[in-house]
């Protein structure tokens, strides 16, 4: 199979007080960047496990950039076809 493009995903994540924030980015090789952002909180009820915060706002992060993906395509496709495009998850 021959690779035509590389993409890469690139993960940050910080933590203030009690919120965790990921930022999770798409690099497409000659195209926009597309982004998607997710956080968690931590119930001062809950035991402090950083670990679980960072996969909640990570996977929210994930599951946003996924949208905008689809969004964007979506867009895309439109402007080719000049038809209304509806792409479900």
């Amino acid at each position: 199979m021959r690779m035509a493009d590389h993409w890469s995903v690139e993960l940050s994540i910080g933590k203030d007080d009690d919120e965790t924030h990921a930022e999770a980015r798409l690099v497409m090789t000659g195209r926009d960047r597309l982004s998607g952002y997710g956080k968690a909180r931590h119930n001062p009820a809950d035991p402090q496990v950083t670990q679980i915060g960072e996969e909640i706002a990570v996977a929210r992060a994930l599951s946003e950039l996924a949208h905008n993906l689809l969004n964007t395509a979506a867009a895309e496709l439109e402007e080719v076809t000049h038809q209304r495009v509806r792409l479900d998850m």
